[in-house]
């Protein structure tokens, strides 16, 4: 047998098409299909009566895989050759069968194979398809052989046969390329050369055994060794059963300390879902807390805020618009060319009244001049109770009684202040943390403005009104801080500004 190899249709060749009922071989350890080559080339130069013994009881040789095999066979057995399992009987005539010449006869051989010489089994060489079918091409067949055709598939078909009966006997699948025959071959010797280097081995071992002397016992030092055996087996019994009675302890032991052990995960696991349902628990207080803490801070901030919030200073906001004081918005003072309605003036007049006469009723001291805060409509009462109404409209040239007024204002203003230095001297409040007003007071001057309106500039006069702003303001911080309220850190900026 060999590869498949291209088809190559020969000219002379009539009905070269692959027979389909011919079986197929292929290499069973590398799968390559296989071709039977020059098996019906031998068979036409036999007798009758030896083709038809052949094709009962003979194998073709072949040519396996790439290379070629010059005198190639396959040989059965006497047992498979005559008891073989689904081998039909050899005729007598067919018992060998050789290479038949013209002028040779016919020579027995002892056993049952055929033997293709280089030269018959090259001749009929043919190109196949990868379908490992078999196409032959006998480009020097006789038209007069008979029937080559039928002779080739018997042969065919007898080859399979043997094949199916050297795979049942061997371990070995066939067929086999000459390629795989020739690794397989070299795994088998390998193997039978390991088997007798072991077999060497062991007949040495046994030779060394053999070789060796013992000394026979007396029957005293057979029942000494016999003694000693029993009593090391005596030994080893109690070692046994002390070895068992501790196997028992132990497993009742172990029995206990399983039960203990479901006993503790038990418990684990009842510790964890308590830890669990704890640590819950832990984070919404935690969570509660938080939040009551936050509302806390929220509370002191609050009243941090409420601690710094004085009703005077939110009711009587002092400030300035320029050169115009204010006080409440309401601006106290005109200017040439900032012309101040004179109920604007009066409204202001009456919020510098009420909160003085507010300051002044807190610590109730004994003032000679009274204030009477009436709204727009403040009048102030001298000594000697005469009243003064401190509103306008007044005539720039002739208001006394507005002028008056006014300075009894800003001597009321100057006593409270007296009052209030000499209640830190009595505090023991140290002279720079005392009150100290920003602009001097002298009968009717604030600072080195008069605050009469007659026969003054009106600059001057607005001056002088601004300074009295500052001045009761001040007073006004000097109130809170000594009455348990803190003005908002902002507020004392905004009386260094309206001092300039």
């Amino acid at each position: 047998m060999k590869p498949p190899a291209a088809a190559a249709p020969s000219g002379g060749e009539k009905g070269g098409g692959v027979d389909p009922s011919l079986p197929r071989f292929k290499c069973q350890e590398c799968n390559r299909a296989l071709v039977v080559v020059g098996v019906e080339a031998f068979t036409d130069r036999l007798p009758a009566h030896a083709v038809s013994g052949m094709n009962a009881s003979s194998v073709q040789g072949s040519v396996m895989g790439a290379s070629r095999m010059d005198n190639s066979y396959v040989v059965l057995s006497k047992q498979n050759r005559s008891h073989g399992h689904g081998i039909p009987p050899r005729p007598p005539s067919a018992s060998a069968v050789s290479r038949t010449e013209p002028n040779q006869q016919t020579r027995p051989m002892e056993g049952s194979y055929i033997v293709l010489p280089p030269a018959a089994a090259s001749i009929y060489k043919t190109p196949t398809s990868e379908g490992g079918g078999a196409h032959l091409s006998p480009t020097s067949m006789n038209s007069s052989s008979p029937s080559p055709g039928n002779n080739f598939h018997a042969s065919v078909t007898v080859l399979k046969r043997a094949f199916e009966i050297a795979t049942s006997q061997t371990q070995i699948e066939q067929p086999l390329c000459l390629d795989c025959m020739r690794l397989l071959s070299d795994k088998m010797d390998k193997e039978i050369e390991d088997v007798n280097a072991d077999i060497k081995a062991y007949d040495a071992c046994l030779q060394r055994l053999e070789q060796e002397t013992y000394s026979i016992l007396s029957e005293a030092d057979f029942q000494k060794e016999k003694q000693k055996i029993e009593e090391e087996e005596k030994k080893l019994k109690a070692a046994i059963e002390e070895a068992e009675k501790q196997y028992s302890e132990i497993c009742s032991e172990m029995k206990s300390l399983e039960l203990k052990s479901k006993q503790f995960e038990e418990l684990e696991e009842r510790y964890c879902h308590d830890l669990n349902s704890f640590q819950f628990q832990l984070t919404s207080h935690q969570e509660e807390r938080d939040a009551v803490l936050a509302k806390i801070e929220v509370s002191q901030v609050h009243l941090e805020l409420l601690k710094r919030t004085n009703v005077l200073n939110d009711a009587f906001y002092i400030s300035h618009d320029g050169v115009i004081g204010t006080i409440n918005n309401f601006r106290l003072g005109r200017l040439p060319n900032v012309q101040v309605e004179w109920d604007e003036i009066n409204a202001a007049w009456g919020q510098a009244a009420l909160l003085l006469h507010t300051m002044a009723q807190y610590f109730t001291p004994k003032y000679r001049i009274k204030i009477h805060p009436m709204g727009s409509y403040p009048k102030v009462t001298d000594i000697n109770n005469n009243t003064y109404e401190l509103f306008g409209p007044v005539n720039l040239f002739w208001s006394t009684r507005f002028d008056k007024a006014m300075t009894w204002f800003l001597t009321c203003l100057q006593e409270f202040a007296e009052f209030a230095i000499s209640l830190d001297k009595q505090n023991n409040v140290p002279p720079e943390k005392s009150l100290k007003l920003p602009y001097k007071i002298e009968s009717d001057k604030v600072g080195s403005y008069t605050i009469f309106l007659s026969f003054n500039k009106l600059d001057n006069w607005t001056k002088a009104l601004k300074y009295m702003l500052c001045n009761l303001k001040w007073v006004l911080y000097w109130f809170i801080g000594n009455t348990s309220f803190a003005p908002p850190s902002g507020s004392l900026n905004v009386a260094e500004s309206s001092k300039g």
